[in-house]
């Protein structure tokens, strides 16, 4: 419903310097009026002006529960393009929550996780790429996620999807005119152009969809396992890439028992590390089951970083975990280069991607880096112009609209009348009006909005 009006603390749990309570609805400033005792005896609270902010004190029956600014946004200009109030107090948790309930009390509604973003989206301030970048710039990992995030927001990827969708309007104005003109020779050289539009327009869609695989990197990171038998150095390479001791670190093998999640960025590439048990035969069930858990991680890695340990020889654990390991995108770390070499790595690991080091002397980290660099480098993404698909809801209806063109191509090679080519094309364009939130489904707009938080 959007006749009503929804409040929701907007700025992150805990105690901070400042809480924001935001308040967005027909009756939004009435209820403010009601709570919120103005010192500008000039200024009305239920008829303000907007993009004004007003120094006061939210009141409880007299009582003042705390000093405060007020923002007032008055439709359509606003983030929702309904009237919209912040008030900015102290950010202890007990105030705040004290005045989101007197809102709630003086007839607000708690908003639904998402809900202002889906209300902008709803009254077409913004569409629903827009409103998904929304979620990704709070999310983003690294400064190069931010900024696609930012172009998306801003609407790169919408105009780009748009000025597809405005060729592909005119490609059915061209089969509409060589349906009310059947003759054969207008037939043909229609299809002909026809053609030549459809094609221009999956390579654009080709582009698009390629960028996917970048773009997901971005976002959610290069999933980042890390394996070896116990004691070979696992732990001490999480600390390094995180710059931190995250990852307990001792002489017992076994220490690492279950896994171990966070993020990290190197050379700008967000990394999700998981370090993992050592990977050896054990009759401790509760280490089995954490060898089983590493087993396990390899599927779903992207990257896998295998440590390998010099000064003790190559044995049959350790060549269980290359061939475990053989498919993936790997890069093979042999470490305590400092001491006496027991086995000849560069003879059993040739062709691999491998760097030596001593994590106990802090060598040939930099290589480490450089390896993970050229394995994700990324292309400068600095201008507005790059368009990347970081979402799958977008890659898989892009993934439709190209077969769905491709058909269309099809369609005319074999000698299809024009109609059945409007089809085809109607059909991408719908699949792109989709990505745009033009058609979309309530269970496909709620579960975008599901993964916002409560203030947003």
């Amino acid at each position: 419903m959007l006749d009503d009006t929804i409040a929701a603390i907007s700025t992150a749990p805990g105690v901070g310097g400042i809480g924001i309570i935001r308040i967005s609805g027909e009756n939004a400033f009435n209820i403010v009026d009601k709570i919120f005792e103005v010192k500008d005896k000039d200024f009305c609270v239920k008829n303000p002006v907007s993009g004004t902010i007003k120094y006061g004190h939210i009141k409880e029956n007299e009582k003042v529960i705390d000093e405060v600014l007020v923002s007032f946004f008055v439709k359509p200009h606003s983030y929702t393009t309904e009237d919209v109030a912040e008030i900015n107090c102290h950010g202890g948790v007990v105030v705040i929550r004290k005045i989101l309930s007197l809102l709630l009390e003086n007839g607000a509604r708690l908003a639904e996780p998402g809900e202002f973003t889906k209300r902008a989206f709803i009254n077409g301030r913004i569409d629903l790429t827009e409103a998904e970048a929304v979620i990704d710039i709070i999310s983003s990992k690294s400064d190069k996620a931010r900024s696609i995030a930012v172009t998306q927001l801003n609407g790169g990827l919408s105009n780009k999807l748009k000025e597809i969708n405005n060729v592909l309007y005119d490609i059915l104005i061209k089969i509409e005119a060589g349906i009310d003109y059947p003759e054969h020779e207008i037939e043909e050289v229609a299809k002909s152009e026809i053609k030549e539009k459809i094609n221009e327009t999956l390579t654009g869609l080709d582009r698009i969809y390629s960028s996917f695989d970048e773009g997901k990197v971005l976002k959610d990171g290069v999933k980042t396992v890390i394996l070896g038998k116990p004691n070979v150095g696992k732990s001490s390479l999480m600390n390094v890439l995180l710059k931190e001791n995250r990852a307990i670190v001792t002489d017992i093998p076994g220490t690492t028992r279950d896994l171990v999640t966070e993020t990290t960025t190197v050379r700008g590439i967000p990394l999700l590390v998981v370090d993992t048990a050592g990977i050896r035969e054990t009759e401790d069930k509760i280490e089995e089951i954490g060898v089983q858990k590493a087993v396990n991680e390899i599927d779903t890695a992207d990257m896998i970083i295998a440590v390998f340990d010099l000064s003790r020889a190559l044995d049959d654990e350790d060549k269980n975990i290359l061939k475990l390991i053989e498919n993936k995108k790997s890069i093979i770390i042999v470490n305590k280069d400092d001491l006496e070499r027991k086995w000849n790595a560069e003879e059993e690991l040739k062709g691999k991607n491998v760097v030596f080091v001593s994590l106990k002397n802090m060598t040939g980290i930099e290589e480490v880096e450089d390896m993970i660099e050229n394995m994700w480098k990324t292309n400068d993404l600095s201008t507005s112009e790059d368009v990347i698909l970081t979402t799958l809801r977008h890659k898989n209806l892009v993934f439709d609209a190209i077969n769905e063109l491709k058909a269309g191509i099809e369609a005319i090679d074999t000698g299809m009348p024009l109609d059945m080519i409007s089809i085809n094309v109607k059909d991408a364009s719908l699949k792109i009006g989709e990505i745009l939130g033009v058609n979309v489904t309530e269970d496909v707009i709620k579960g975008i909005f599901e993964r916002f938080c409560l203030g947003k």
